[in-house]
């Protein structure tokens, strides 16, 4: 089971706020995840970003490959 760090859509129609999760690489992008590391919202000046530390961390010493997306959150905020 390959895992991906990735992100999730939720937030009403036109309104996106995302999840940054753990997730098997064959579940769809809404579907089903293993966990959630943090969240990510573009519409707010300047984009909020957060994430749990710990999680991140633990996840990538696990093997799961971030993104694009998530690894551009990630240098955003100095993280792996």
């Amino acid at each position: 089971m390959a895992v991906k760090l990735r992100l999730t859509r939720v937030g009403s129609k036109k309104n996106p706020i995302y999840r940054v999760v753990a997730a098997d690489t064959r579940s769809p992008r809404d579907g089903k995840f293993i966990e959630i590391v943090g969240r990510y919202n573009p519409q707010t000046d300047p984009s909020t970003i957060e994430f749990d530390e710990d999680k991140v961390k633990a996840w990538l010493s696990k093997g799961a490959q971030p993104s694009d997306t998530v690894k551009r959150l990630l240098k955003a905020k100095n993280i792996g």
